[in-house]
């Protein structure tokens, strides 16, 4: 994950005082459903790609996705804010260390959000510039209009976030997240929801036991649209000239 760089107060901080926590998924944690549905799409995406490919994780995190296609052979390293590693440089998704041009994907995953509304075209940008002509994306990003959101704004006022605790200050609905995309030079190829949140079921009974309901969140995933759901993936492709 991504921060801006004011530790205390922001989320980077929390992720990385928790340790490898990807490592060893706890079953029991509320996201995990989703996390593990997320990285099977993040998985297929890799595997479809040429073997030849330069690939940024921006924001990576401890980098267990960038170690497990190392090790597979793929060209892939990783940046963040809070970690470093043999593969992951510790640095900002603001200022990537990499020429123009030097790269075939950039992973931004469940990175977006941690950003303030005002560093979120530059950060497009700064991968855009790094991206080559051909270059691709994948974000997965929250959708801040998802089912339960537009229910609980509706009968309670108040909106339901994707981070209740610390909320992530660049939360933003799915067409300003496309919207924006497209203004920072990219074009959307597809777009696959995660995680229908309906009303009652998602927060009642979903999250409260996860290990025990992840079967019902996956079968609730064939209704799972874009709009509807709480993630979105969204790949995307350097618009020509």
């Amino acid at each position: 994950m991504m921060d801006d760089g004011n530790t205390k107060g922001h989320r980077g901080w929390v992720y990385a005082e928790s340790g490898d926590y990807h490592r060893e998924i706890d079953p029991n944690w509320s996201y995990t459903p989703t996390y593990l549905r997320k990285m099977a799409h993040v998985r297929r995406y890799l595997d479809s790609l040429p073997g030849d490919a330069r690939i940024l994780d921006a924001g990576c995190g401890e980098g267990v996705l960038v170690e497990e296609y190392r090790a597979k052979g793929y060209r892939i390293e990783g940046i963040d804010l809070n970690y470093e590693s043999e593969y992951v440089t510790c640095g900002d998704v603001l200022s990537l260390p990499h020429d123009d041009d030097a790269l075939d994907v950039v992973l931004l995953l469940d990175v977006f959000e941690h950003l303030q509304f005002a560093d979120q075209m530059p950060a497009l940008q700064e991968v855009r510039r790094v991206l080559n002509g051909n270059g691709r994306m994948l974000m997965v990003v929250p959708n801040l209009a998802h089912l339960n959101a537009r229910y609980f704004m509706m009968f309670r006022g108040c909106l339901d976030r994707s981070d209740i605790d610390l909320n992530h200050p660049g939360e933003r609905p799915l067409v300003e997240n496309l919207a924006l995309l497209q203004q920072a030079g990219f074009s959307i190829e597809w777009t696959k929801g995660l995680t229908l949140t309906l009303p009652w079921v998602y927060r009642r009974v979903i999250c409260r036991n996860p290990a025990r309901y992840r079967w019902l969140h996956d079968a609730l995933e064939v209704l799972a649209t874009p709009s509807l759901s709480m993630f979105t993936l969204i790949a995307c492709r350097v618009q020509p000239g």
